[in-house]
């Protein structure tokens, strides 16, 4: 019996995944094999010797300390593109707010006296004229599942579209519209867009992304959207441009401090995900990750270990997780030949410091052989599935 600690509130739909006659799942386990978790902060959470496998119903993975899992072989899986749709929207629906001035006109109704309203609202409306999305350029830092989704329906509702990602993937590749433009960097990018949206992780090369030198590259009347991580936009700098009229609007996820009070922000509160299918479909996907990794050691969307997928090839499976250093293979090999076990099929992945193996073998596998494994240097866990 698989026992599953929750650790917030996870879609139903994705917990029933994990069939109850194979698995446990509660948030009062104590040294489960695997955690799901969507936002609780995992740093100061201490790790069972039976953990094997964590699962983001998410795709940011900043409340999960992802070298301490590394060190003890836990595998870490998140759930990237299945939030997609669901931010896709808001950030078209962003555009639409700043481009209308739908908030401000909203608000500019909502405080008008009752008496003579025809009137208030007929006076006031060339205040809130704005402008339309065809022929506007839409920059996008960043062609993951979310950038492309966007990147293909702001192409659809005919805006030019640029984009830049010096690390896209084949798979995003072949699903982005041909109309979709490279930008060489992201100077070029800002230089040429009406409107930027980021979809980056927040690590040390996109902190600060947009600061004062590149806010000065945007076009005047510019629309800032950040619907990615705080602490990609240097706010202070953009509170300077806001001021000055540089930037039209900043549609953030992300309110920080009094700055949500500046009649140029539109700030929501962290929205991204927050629709009942992202949260049925991130539930969906963790769970079934961290269910073939259980039952059958393959590694798909992890974020700490590389991809390992093997069919299976009879009843019986070794899956060890080691360092990456020479020879492990060699020394695993050795071991299994020495107790006459026959490989059939292997596979033997590396990530950074990391590496993973998947053994296919013919007969089963004797407790003294794990142990006889367990017992190599470098080696930091063996399952027999």
């Amino acid at each position: 019996m698989n026992k599953i600690q929750t650790l917030n509130n996870i879609s139903p739909v994705g917990l029933d995944k994990l069939p109850r006659e194979r698995y446990e799942v509660s948030s009062e386990i104590a040294n489960p094999d695997a955690i799901l978790v969507r936002s609780a902060k995992m740093h100061t959470l201490e790790i069972g010797n039976n953990l094997k496998a964590v699962g983001r119903a998410g795709a940011g993975v900043n409340n999960i300390p992802l070298d301490k899992m590394s060190e003890k072989g836990v595998v870490v899986f998140n759930a990237p593109g299945a939030n997609a749709n669901a931010v896709k929207e808001l950030v078209i629906s962003s555009m639409l707010l700043a481009s209308r001035n739908i908030c401000q006109a909203w608000n500019y109704v909502n405080n008008l006296p009752l008496d003579n309203l025809k009137t208030a609202i007929e006076d006031g409306k060339k205040n809130y004229a704005g402008s339309e999305l065809p022929g506007k350029t839409l920059g996008i830092v960043g062609l993951g599942a979310i950038g492309v989704q966007i990147a293909n329906a702001a192409n659809a509702l005919g805006m030019r579209v640029i984009g830049f990602d010096p690390s896209i993937t084949i798979k995003s590749a072949w699903k982005l519209s041909a109309d979709v433009e490279q930008a060489l960097s992201v100077d070029e990018l800002f230089a040429q867009s009406d409107f930027v949206s980021f979809h980056v992780p927040l690590v040390v090369g996109t902190k600060n992304l947009l600061n004062e030198t590149r806010i000065a590259l945007l076009p005047a009347g510019a629309t800032i959207l950040n619907f990615a991580r705080d602490g990609i936009v240097d706010e202070e700098a953009l509170m300077v441009a806001l001021e000055a009229g540089k930037v039209k609007y900043y549609v953030t996820d992300f309110p920080i401090d009094d700055k949500k009070n500046h009649d140029r922000v539109i700030a929501l509160p962290h929205l991204g995900a927050s629709t009942a299918e992202a949260e049925d479909n991130c539930a969906i996907m963790v769970a079934n990750q961290v269910k073939d990794y259980l039952e059958n050691g393959n590694i798909l969307n992890s974020v700490n270990f590389p991809e390992a997928k093997m069919s299976r090839v009879g009843e019986f499976r070794l899956a060890i997780t080691h360092q990456n250093i020479p020879n492990m293979v060699g020394q695993i090999s050795t071991i299994l030949a020495d107790a006459k076990i026959n490989i059939i099929d292997m596979l033997n992945k590396s990530r950074e410091e990391v590496a993973y193996t998947l053994i296919d073998i013919e007969s089963g596998i004797p407790d003294a052989v794990v142990d006889n494994l367990k017992q190599v240097k470098g080696i930091l866990s063996v399952r027999a599935l």
